[in-house]
C-alpha cells in the first residue's frame, strides 16, 4: 500500500510554478473544510471565488452524480442536451443571442479575442486589430491573454509577445481616449479588477468606454471570470452599471467547482466564429455543462444574489472593527463577495503574511497583489461562519502586528 501524499510530494512531483500552504485539504462540506489530521478550516479563498456555492452542495452533487450514469463527453462533433440546456439558460439570462462554451477562464478570454479581432477582419479589414487592455489587469495565463493582461511580469522571459495591444490606465477614461481609434478591434476591461486588487469600475469609466467603442466600431468585451455568477450580488456585474457589452466571458463559480468557462455574444458579433475558426475538445461536455446547468439556476435567484450583498455589509463591518484595532488596512473595497482590504502604509507588500498565520488560526484567504488581502467565499455562507472566520482572521492580524 503506498503511503498518504505529503506537502513534500509537491517539492519532488510536481512542476514548481505553485507555492502552496503546508496543509492539504482532503474533504468539504459547505465553508468548511478538514485536512489530513482532521483539523477544520472556514473556507474564505473559495478555490479563488470558484466554489460559489461552497464544497460538495448538494444540488451541485446531485447534477453531478445524475449526469455521470448517462453521458461524460462527446466533443463537439456532436452536441448535447446539458450543452444546449445551458447556453439556452445563459442567453435568458443575460444580454447574450449566442454562447460559445469552454473548459477555463483563460479559454473564454482567448476565445473572445480572437472573436474580437475575426469580428474586425471580417467586416474591416485586417488593419483593425488593436486590441486596448489596462494596466493590472489579468486576462488568463495563455500567451495571448497574459499579453492582454496589464502585468508584464506574467509574460517575461516567454519571448516576443503578440503585436497590436496597448494598455491604458483604470478608471481613466482619458488614457482611453487618447490611445483608441479606427484601428481598434476591442476594449477588454473587468468591471472589477480582480488580481490587480479588487478595484471597482467607476461607472463614468464602464459607460465611457461603451461611448468610446461606439464611436470607433470596436468592441467591449467584458472580463467577467471573477465578477460573474453571483459574485457581486448580480448574475453578471455589467447589470450593475447598466453597460452591456458586446463580449462577455464567464468562468470560475459558473460551475461551481467544476471546471467549465463561457463566452458570451451577439447575433451580430457570433457569425465571425464560424465553423473551423476555433474550438475546444472539452468545451460544452456533458457532465461540465450539467453542473454548470445547476449552478446557474441556483444562483440566478433573488436569495441567493441578495444574500451576497447582506453578507458584504456585514464582512465590511467586521473587518473595520478589527481596523479600528489594529489599524492594517487603508481601504476595504469590493462587491458582494469580492472582498479586498489594501495594507496600510506600514504594512505595505505585506498582505502574503497574513496567510500562513490565518491557516494557522483555522481560517483560508487569499490576496490579489501583494498589497491586498482578499476574500471571496461561497455566496451562501451562514453569517456564523462569516463571523466566526473573522474572528480567526483577528487573531492571525494581531499576530503579525505584535510578530508573533
Amino acid at each position: 500500500m503506498s503511503s498518504r501524499p505529503t506537502r513534500a510530494d509537491f517539492d519532488q512531483y510536481m512542476v514548481p510554478n505553485y507555492s502552496p500552504q503546508q496543509v492539504i485539504p482532503v474533504r468539504g462540506e459547505g465553508s468548511r473544510l478538514w485536512d489530513q489530521d482532521g483539523r477544520e478550516y472556514i473556507d474564505f479563498a473559495g478555490g479563488i471565488a470558484v466554489n460559489a456555492l461552497g464544497h460538495c452542495h448538494p444540488v451541485l452533487v446531485e447534477a453531478l452524480k445524475s449526469q455521470a450514469d448517462r453521458l461524460w463527453h462527446l466533443s463537439n462533433v456532436y452536441t448535447n442536451e446539458p450543452a444546449l440546456e445551458l447556453a439556452r439558460e445563459l442567453t435568458e439570462r443575460t444580454f447574450a443571442d449566442k454562447v460559445y462554451l469552454c473548459s477555463s477562464g483563460g479559454e473564454a478570454n482567448e476565445a473572445a479575442l480572437k472573436l474580437a479581432r475575426r469580428w474586425a477582419y471580417d467586416n474591416h479589414g485586417e488593419h483593425k486589430s488593436r486590441i486596448i487592455s489596462f494596466s493590472q489587469s489579468f486576462h488568463g495565463r495563455t500567451f495571448f491573454t497574459v499579453s492582454v493582461g496589464g502585468q508584464p511580469k506574467y509574460s517575461q522571459g516567454f519571448g516576443p509577445v503578440p503585436g497590436g495591444i496597448v494598455h491604458a490606465e483604470y478608471n481613466n477614461l482619458d488614457s482611453v481616449r487618447a490611445l483608441i481609434d479606427d484601428n481598434t478591434c476591442a476594449v477588454m476591461v473587468e468591471p472589477i479588477q480582480g488580481e490587480g486588487g479588487i478595484l471597482p469600475a467607476t461607472q463614468e469609466f464602464l459607460s465611457g468606454l461603451r461611448e468610446l467603442c461606439d464611436q470607433h466600431d470596436a468592441l467591449l468585451v467584458f472580463d467577467e471570470v471573477q465578477t460573474g455568477a453571483g459574485r457581486t450580488g448580480s448574475l453578471y456585474a455589467y447589470t450593475d452599471y447598466g453597460v452591456t457589452p458586446d463580449i462577455l466571458t464567464s468562468a470560475k463559480g459558473i460551475g461551481g467547482g467544476f471546471p467549465v468557462g463561457a463566452m458570451l455574444t451577439t447575433d451580430r458579433v457570433a457569425p465571425a466564429m464560424a465553423i473551423g475558426t476555433h474550438g475546444s475538445t472539452y468545451g460544452g461536455n456533458a457532465l461540465a455543462s450539467a453542473v454548470a446547468l445547476a449552478a446557474v439556476r441556483f444562483i440566478d435567484t433573488p436569495e441567493v444574489l441578495g444574500g451576497a450583498n447582506k453578507r458584504f455589509e456585514l464582512i465590511r463591518e467586521h473587518l473595520e472593527t478589527i481596523n479600528r484595532k489594529h489599524g492594517v488596512f487603508k481601504e476595504i473595497r469590493g462587491k458582494g463577495l469580492l472582498v479586498g482590504a489594501e495594507m496600510a502604509p506600514e504594512y505595505e507588500g505585506r498582505a502574503k503574511d497574513i496567510l500562513p498565520l490565518a491557516i494557522e488560526e483555522g481560517v483560508m484567504a487569499l490576496v490579489a497583489g501583494p498589497n491586498v488581502l482578499r476574500l471571496a467565499p461561497s455566496l451562501v455562507i451562514p453569517e456564523q461562519d462569516i463571523v466566526e472566520g473573522l474572528e480567526r482572521l483577528e487573531r492571525a492580524i494581531a499576530r503579525m502586528v505584535s510578530g508573533q
